[in-house]
C-alpha cells in the first residue's frame, strides 16, 4: 500500500523534487499537491521564522487526513540584521516579484563591505494522528554579489556566489545545485527522519 503525502504547494517542480528524492528512501510514496488532496484558498503564512511558516503549511495540508508537508525559506544577509529571511519572497512588496526583490537587496547593500549571506530552508512534516512533528533544516553559505551573474535558478540566485564552486546560483546548473542547496540538505535530512518514523509506524 503507498503512502501518501501533501505537499502545502501547487508548484510541480516542487513536487516533482519532493517526489524524487523521496522515493530514493521510501519507493511506495505518493506526493499529492494541495489541490490533489482538495484543499484550496491561499495558506496564511504569519508565523516568525522558517519553522513556523513550514509548520503553518504542513498543518494545512494535514487536514486532508494524509501526511502534510511544507516548507518554507529565503536569504539571510549578516549585514541586513539576517534580513530579508521570511520576508524574501515579498521583500519589495508584491509578493513572488523575483527582479524586483533581487534589486531592492542589492540597492541596501550597496554601501556594505561586508556580503556573508546564508540560503536557509526549513521542511516540517505534520502527521494526521497527532504525532510529534518533523523539522528539517538546510542551510548553504555563501556572498552577495554586487550585480547579477548568469540566468540560472530563480529568485536570489544570480546574486548568491557559492565559493566552493567559484560561481553564482545562477551560473550553476540545476543538477548541480539541487545536490549542494538549502533545500537538498533540508530535504535530504527530512526523507531520512520520515523513513525512520514510517519503519517504527510500520
Amino acid at each position: 500500500m503507498s503512502i501518501k503525502i501533501v505537499l502545502a504547494s501547487q508548484n510541480k517542480k516542487k513536487i516533482a523534487e519532493l517526489r524524487t528524492l523521496l522515493c530514493e528512501y521510501i519507493p511506495d510514496i505518493e506526493i499529492l499537491s494541495l489541490a490533489d488532496a482538495g484543499i484550496e484558498g491561499d495558506i496564511i503564512e504569519d508565523g516568525e521564522t522558517f519553522a513556523e511558516n513550514a509548520l503553518i503549511k504542513a498543518r494545512a495540508a494535514a487536514a486532508s487526513g494524509y501526511i502534510g508537508v511544507g516548507d518554507d525559506s529565503g536569504i539571510c544577509v549578516r549585514a541586513l540584521d539576517w534580513a530579508p529571511g521570511i520576508y524574501s519572497a515579498r521583500y519589495a512588496g508584491e509578493h513572488g516579484d523575483d527582479l524586483a526583490n533581487l534589486k531592492l537587496l542589492l540597492k541596501n547593500m550597496e554601501k556594505e563591505t561586508d556580503r556573508a549571506a546564508e540560503f536557509r530552508c526549513c521542511i516540517a512534516c505534520v502527521f494526521p494522528d497527532g504525532s510529534e512533528p518533523i523539522v528539517a533544516y538546510g542551510d548553504v553559505k555563501g556572498e552577495l554579489l554586487y550585480e547579477s551573474a548568469g540566468e540560472g535558478g530563480f529568485g536570489y540566485d544570480p546574486i548568491f556566489y557559492y565559493p566552493p564552486f567559484g560561481k553564482s546560483f545562477g551560473e550553476i546548473p540545476a543538477e548541480q545545485k539541487n545536490k549542494i542547496s538549502h533545500r537538498a540538505v533540508a530535504l535530504q535530512a527530512f526523507a531520512e527522519a520520515l523513513r525512520e518514523r514510517l519503519l517504527i509506524q510500520r
